[in-house]
């Protein structure tokens, strides 16, 4: 009986093991089409504008064919797309820091809950997000603060956001209050407690905003669009993307006389365009995702 009972039990334990053997690859192969379903199509934008376009077909580009770098040439000898990328690089920067200071500062006053007027005015902010006065009077408004043709009209509008205020107000109102109450005990103002202590601890939530906030900087071209249209100098990469795009044929044949370089056709300068307008944002990533990690208040208040 005890022999049965022990083979019984290593069989069970036989057909655990090999269920979730299958469990893993079943889920493995799952997760392998997932990935190449959606990292195939990127692929197929790189591997397409470093290829020679005589070489193309119309089949599946595993690897570029005919390697070259003309579409990229022919791209960066014209003098817009040079001056597109450091506009964009500009507001993905100035932008969302500016935001970011601007919410936390007032994420921080309201995050009190003696500060005067603190429900009427995060009511009052909670409104504007679900009604807007929509895009004739935002167009007068910018005009009557003299922000259209300008390079502040990447900026200005953008300082303030009553969604990115309320995460960061609820992730300060989670921080422990005896920090504060320390920092006030040993004689530290207002601003030093926000710039020294509360400051530092939202690096997840300001993280993850300054993310956001760059990622739509960067693909933002309605606004250059509707405001800076008549600027060339400042024209963003995505809307010059978006020209490009709208009007192929003359810009790939004007672009290619320009650099002398009949190989590529247009497809392959739309390609390498795309890639020139997304790699950029790309390598944010990498340089923020270790701010998500969690635990940075494990040791702060010691009970």
């Amino acid at each position: 009986m005890y022999d049965s009972g022990g083979f019984t039990g290593m069989m069970c334990k036989k057909n655990s093991t090999v269920g979730d053997i299958l469990f893993d690859i079943v889920v493995t192969f799952v997760m392998a089409v997932v990935v190449i379903i959606s990292l195939y199509p990127f692929l197929y934008i790189i591997f397409y504008s470093f290829s020679n376009s005589a070489l193309l077909g119309t089949g599946l580009l595993l690897y570029p064919k005919g390697f070259n770098v003309d579409a990229y040439k022919v791209l960066i000898s014209d003098e817009k797309i040079p001056h597109a990328l450091f506009i964009s690089v500009a507001r993905s920067i100035i932008s969302p820091a500016c935001s970011l200071m601007v919410n936390s500062l007032a994420a921080f006053a309201l995050s009190h809950h003696h500060f005067m007027g603190r429900s009427f005015i995060l009511r009052f902010l909670t409104i504007t997000m679900y009604f807007s006065s929509g895009l004739i009077p935002y167009y007068i408004l910018m005009m009557k603060l003299h922000l259209t043709n300008t390079f502040l009209v990447y900026v200005v509008p953008s300082l303030f956001s009553a969604f990115d205020l309320i995460l960061i107000k609820t992730y300060m109102e989670s921080l422990p209050a005896a920090l504060e109450e320390s920092a006030m005990i040993d004689g530290a103002s207002y601003f030093k407690t926000f710039f020294r202590i509360i400051l530092p601890l939202c690096k997840p939530v300001l993280a993850a905003l300054l993310l956001f906030n760059c990622v739509g900087q960067w693909n933002s071209y309605s606004d250059t669009m509707i405001y800076n249209a008549t600027r060339t100098d400042l024209h963003t990469l995505s809307y010059v993307l978006m020209n490009f795009i709208q009007t192929s044929t003359s810009t790939a044949e004007a672009a290619r006389q320009q650099a002398g370089l009949m190989t590529v056709n247009t497809t392959s300068l739309k390609m390498a365009m795309t890639v020139i307008t997304v790699i950029p944002i790309m390598c944010v990533y990498p340089f923020l995702q270790k701010y998500f990690a969690k635990g940075l208040l494990i040791g702060s208040v010691k009970g």
